[in-house]
């Protein structure tokens, strides 16, 4: 049966052998296809740089950061971490100051004391060499981790809160992940540095888990910027990621049975929690 049986009996019997897709429609399709393939995105076009004021040193630095609304967030893995199209925006969290070293995320870089600004300047700023920033167009996942433990130190340094100091171990831990994930096939040794990349990850899930079960019961909330239940969602991820199972089970019915959950989390709860106990795999 042709594909256009039936026209001729309203006078369009002419156009039964009419083709589908001509020669001519199926060129122009393989010219938009090699067209939008040949379509390169450029981390630059996410990122500029911005001025702040440094806290410690009152010199004016310069960090590169993400243009907001410019990536699109496409996911989250178990523990939360959040992935974004064509830019993995956690490597811009960091604000450093290539002077002094003093370095935070953002929530906290202009939050800080004069007895904090004071321990930075004798623990950090006396002792620190500098911080390459000329002619960088991006930041490496090196420069993003570098970046991240300078503020981890710094948190640790000013005794900034368990809350704080445990959410960048988990900025820590996700940068790795993402380093690992994004790892050159080319690179010398691969399966060595995945390997390396793997237990430094775990070390800092490890840290993240302690200093949030910690600060639950010393801190209140948020903690850092996690509100009671996402912190508690966070905890229940980062035990079942660290293998202590009997824990996440407690952390995740503890989620499930609260009353202050919104559905949302309790059904990420629930998944984790059937994840947990089939063994299947997190990440």
């Amino acid at each position: 049966m042709s594909l256009f049986s039936g026209l001729e009996k309203m006078g369009l019997g002419k156009m039964k052998n009419v083709v589908l897709y001509a020669e001519e429609d199926k060129e122009e399709v393989k010219k938009a296809e090699t067209a939008k393939k040949e379509v390169t995105v450029n981390e630059t076009d996410f990122i500029y740089d911005k001025s702040f004021p440094c806290p410690v040193c009152n010199k004016t630095l310069k960090t590169k950061v993400v243009k907001t609304g410019k990536a699109r967030l496409t996911g989250q893995d178990i523990d939360l971490r959040p992935k974004y199209n064509d830019i993995d925006v956690l490597k811009y969290d960091v604000i450093a100051c290539p002077i002094c070293g003093y370095a935070s995320l953002p929530r906290t870089f202009d939050k800080l004391t004069s007895p904090q600004a004071k321990l930075i300047k004798e623990n950090i700023s006396v002792s620190f060499t500098g911080l390459k920033t000329e002619g960088m167009e991006t930041y490496t996942y090196d420069d993003a981790i570098a970046r991240a433990r300078l503020a981890l130190i710094n948190t640790v340094v000013k005794k900034g809160k368990l809350g704080e100091r445990a959410y960048m171990c988990l900025e820590l831990a996700w940068l790795l992940r993402g380093k690992r994930e994004n790892l050159p096939e080319d690179t010398s040794d691969r399966n060595k540095v995945i390997t390396e990349l793997m237990a430094d990850e775990n070390e800092m899930l490890e840290n993240a888990r302690d200093g949030f079960t910690s600060a639950f019961s010393k801190e209140g909330f948020p903690l850092y910027s996690l509100d009671e239940t996402t912190a508690t969602y966070v905890v229940a991820a980062l035990c079942a990621e660290t293998g202590d199972k009997e824990n996440a089970l407690r952390w995740t019915s503890k989620l499930i049975a609260s009353t202050a959950a919104n559905e949302r989390i309790k059904e990420r709860a629930r998944t984790l929690k059937e994840k947990v106990i089939s063994g299947e795999k997190l990440l």
